[in-house]
């Protein structure tokens, strides 16, 4: 009995000494193929093409502005970026919009302005009290807010890049850019009423004026190239600060200045996350790409 207990544990324990030599040779192994494999010292990719590390892009493009109210936003512009590395550039981005009216608006033209007739029949209620926010003419040029033309200096990154496939048979060099950077816009807005000047509700106070907003902006976009100096992609752009879309009075009076005032002015702005979607074309220059060892 004693034999067979002293044969098992000399068992166990053989066992218990081998998988600690196991243990104790598998880093060692490891850092042996490391440091003598046929990959030992080998860039993480071979032959990989540097589109932007010392090239000018240029990207003539078309901008669509998002989820307007009374006037949408269709803007041609031109991006100039500079690359110091594949992964970091300095360039301005603008461009200058043209407008047309959303559905809304043309309800309103309708059957608020043109239905009323104020012009004519400015004793009715509905014109009396509409009379310091609806213009007796055009909506869109008279009193709705728009974006004249927009610069942007702004610094790009690149963070990803790689390939897509399409159905594996279709292959195409893709990066994802972020940018960043400070925004000067035009605006027109309806000029100031009320208080200090001509009473809104006088049709000459219904005309539009310019000033210049400055305002963050930042986005993503997707690009790709499908020769070695001409791309093509789509890029989402947000630009957030206030003005006064409408031209009505929105604020001003009572408690907290939430009612309005009978006056239009800078209290009139709401804030608002303006989004721009873009396509673009990409042409670099030189035409020629680096290409890594």
């Amino acid at each position: 009995m004693m034999r067979r207990f002293v044969k098992g544990l000399c068992s166990v324990l053989a066992a218990l000494s081998g998988c600690a030599v196991l243990m104790a040779t598998s880093p060692a192994e490891a850092q042996e193929i490391q440091l003598t494999g046929p990959l030992a010292g080998a860039p993480a990719v071979r032959k990989l093409r540097l589109y932007r590390e010392g090239r000018v892009e240029l990207s003539p493009s078309v901008s669509f502005s998002l989820l307007d109210e009374y006037q949408r936003t269709i803007m041609p512009g031109l991006r100039a970026t500079y690359h110091f590395t594949d992964w970091l550039g300095v360039g301005v981005w603008g461009g200058f919009g043209f407008q047309y009216t959303t559905n809304l608006t043309d309800e309103l033209q309708e059957k608020a302005v043109n239905a009323r007739d104020c012009a004519n029949r400015e004793f009715t209620k509905a014109c009396r009290l509409t009379a310091g926010n609806l213009t007796r003419g055009n909506l869109a040029e008279d009193q709705l807010g728009r974006m004249q033309w927009i610069a942007a200096p702004q610094l790009t990154f690149v963070p990803f890049r790689g390939k897509l496939a399409l159905f594996a048979e279709l292959f195409v060099d893709t990066d994802v850019n972020i940018f960043v950077g400070p925004a000067f816009v035009g605006l027109q807005e309806r000029r100031e009423c009320g208080s200090s000047g001509t009473p809104c509700s006088n049709p000459e106070s219904f005309s539009l004026e310019s000033r210049l907003a400055i305002a963050p902006t930042f986005g993503l976009g997707i690009n790709f190239y499908p020769t070695n100096f001409f791309g093509f992609g789509v890029e989402y752009r947000g630009l957030p600060f206030s003005w006064n879309t409408s031209g009505f009075d929105n604020y001003g009076g009572g408690p907290n200045g939430d009612f309005p005032d009978t006056a239009v002015n800078s209290e009139d702005r709401q804030f608002f996350f303006n989004s721009l979607l873009t396509l673009n074309l990409t042409f670099f220059l030189p035409t020629k790409v680096k290409i890594q060892d």
